[in-house]
């Protein structure tokens, strides 16, 4: 008769795995990184504007901007807010009272519908003027070749 001792090798069981697997959480972490750095440029525009073509290069910029944009149907949004005529002057008075950290008031990117006529990209830009901002850039989009 032979004894059955129990033994390392065979049909022993095997010890508990300590480490944990960090590959699925990585691969996660990557898809989700390249989900928010697509996305990240489309969030930007709040309100849908046909904006213009131009060749000029991107402007360096420290402290974040005012967006004031203008729709095809011409009412004024700064940040994305809807602003009435008779408000823009009070509203663009605000904004220039933030100062930055250079004492200088906030860089303005105004992005204006191009189907908008003429006079009322005027009249906000002289509202601009009067407040005392008068660091404007004025947006478009980039000329495809």
């Amino acid at each position: 008769m032979a004894m059955h001792l129990p033994s390392n090798r065979g049909r022993g069981r095997r010890a508990p795995m300590a480490e944990i697997n960090v590959t699925p959480l990585v691969d996660v972490m990557l898809v989700l990184l390249i989900i928010f750095m697509v996305t990240a440029p489309l969030l930007t525009a709040g309100v849908p504007v046909n904006l213009p073509e131009s060749r000029a290069r991107a402007l360096d910029q420290e402290q974040k901007p005012v967006q004031i944009a203008i729709d095809d149907k011409g009412q004024v949004f700064v940040d994305d807010e809807p602003v009435d005529d008779a408000g823009l002057p009070g509203m663009l008075e605000q904004v220039a009272a933030r100062k930055g950290a250079d004492g200088k008031p906030p860089q303005i990117y105004l992005r204006a519908d191009q189907g908008l006529g003429y006079g009322k990209v005027m009249r906000v830009m002289g509202e601009l003027n009067r407040a005392g901002l008068n660091s404007v850039a004025l947006l478009t989009n980039a000329a495809s070749k």
